[in-house]
């Protein structure tokens, strides 16, 4: 379906509308709403179902946003558990409604992208988690102290009257401002139907939300810290930032700088997420009882490593955190593939290839062989699989062990730990 067809038969076309709204931002919302998936709404739509209707659905919301009739509904509150522990609730638009808000989206994010700080790196087109880990490994060669830092509950303590202003700062759009504005204020929905004001914060789980979070943080801490403090260097990703300084003393002043920063814009630092840390390596041998932090996933600490002579040495640098490897582990434990003698090997690449990949492309990028006890586990829970598949294996491990070996060796494709080495060596 193409712009033209967004039908017209539902409504007819008021004389005159109060905005001017192109129909290809609509339908290029919807590709991209379409395009990431999601579950539905408090009206339990799918985007399937919303798709069966599709001219008729992106006319009637693009008719109501330009006339300024638009009004979003609740979002629906989904519980998903934290790494922390206990749960998070994320507010979950409509379909409908997550297209209004991407129509939104594309006019405002070029007017902010050129606004935000160089190192400024979560929910923006063009960067990743890797550019942010880069910079933190780079600095922390350079810079002795860091000030690592959460913001507790970000999404649902933005200030709506700071953030506005914000917005108005860098857009004078009136139906941009009007819909932002309806949806900062749109309640939320439990499960039992009852429904929550709001009178801060931007649901976690919004399209519109990350970037209205980053532009909020952009003036709470880049802009500032860039003005106040120019001496040190910033990285932030979303809510999880850290700040290099160059000595205990200069931590110790960003850290009790920034805790007052954001208690003035109605914010909090997370107490079990804040911390200095010494960066201790072979050339920084001073004692201090945190030498490691947690960004993105990746444990920055002081690790053994080679030089160009081949010489062995201590550097400061990331991988996989403690936590992050547990949690893999975990999740392989509850496939329970061990016990799938019915599957063959294909079978077992279709169905848990694609979630090693992923891991191995994001937390392999660096110091990769600190994935190694993931990969010792997977072929453990693949030996037992061949033991109970083939009985002339079952009598003894160090059978099994040889003969994953020369599968690996064969099917080195079947698993990407498999491509990179990462088998039993046949005896």
């Amino acid at each position: 379906m193409e712009v033209g067809q967004l039908r017209q038969q539902e409504e007819p076309v008021p004389m005159t509308r109060p905005f001017k709204i192109p129909k290809r931002l609509v339908w290029n919302a919807f590709r991209r709403v379409k395009a990431n998936g999601g579950a539905s709404g408090v009206d339990e739509e799918s985007i399937v179902e919303f798709e069966r209707k599709l001219g008729d659905n992106l006319y009637k919301l693009w008719s109501r946003m330009e006339s300024g009739s638009y009004f979003p509904p609740p979002v629906k509150a989904v519980p998903i558990p934290k790494k922390s522990g206990g749960t998070r609730l994320l507010g979950v638009p409509t379909v409908a409604d997550r297209v209004a808000q991407t129509v939104v989206k594309q006019v405002l994010e070029p007017i902010l992208e050129p606004v935000f700080d160089d190192n400024s790196f979560g929910y923006r087109p063009g960067r990743s988690a890797h550019d942010a880990i880069a910079v933190v490994r780079r600095r922390s060669w350079r810079y002795d102290w860091v000030v690592e830092f959460d913001i507790k509950g970000l999404f649902d303590h933005i200030d709506h009257t700071l953030l506005l202003r914000a917005v108005r700062k860098h857009c004078d759009t009136p139906w941009v401002l009007l819909y932002i504005g309806r949806w900062l204020r749109a309640p939320m929905e439990m499960a039992d139907g009852q429904r929550v004001a709001r009178d801060r914060g931007t649901p976690q789980g919004g399209v519109i939300s990350p970037l209205l979070a980053n532009l909020f943080l952009h003036y709470a801490i880049d802009a500032w810290l860039r003005r106040e403090m120019r001496s040190v260097r910033l990285c932030r990703y979303a809510d999880d930032g850290v700040i290099h300084c160059k000595s205990e003393g200069q931590a110790r002043f960003v850290l009790d700088r920034l805790a007052a920063r954001l208690r003035s814009c109605g914010l909090e630092l997370h107490p079990e997420k804040t911390r200095i840390v010494y960066c201790k390596d072979i050339n920084r041998t001073a004692d201090y009882p945190v030498t490691q932090f947690t960004f993105l996933g990746y444990a920055f600490r002081p690790r053994r490593a080679l030089d160009k002579y081949g010489r062995l040495y201590v550097n400061f640098s990331p991988g996989v955190s403690r936590e992050a490897l547990k949690a893999m582990r975990q999740t392989v434990r509850s496939w329970h593939l061990q016990l799938m003698s019915d599957k063959a090997l294909q079978d077992l690449s279709n169905m848990f290839g694609p979630v090693l990949r992923g891991w191995s492309n994001y937390y392999g990028r660096f110091y990769p062989t600190a994935l190694n006890p993931l990969w010792r586990s997977v072929n453990a829970y693949l030996v037992r699989w061949l033991r109970r598949k083939y009985k002339h294996l079952a009598r003894g491990a160090y059978r099994a062990i040889r003969a994953l070996g020369r599968l690996a060796a064969k099917s080195s494709g079947a698993f990407v730990h498999w491509g990179q080495g990462h088998y039993p060596a046949v005896g």
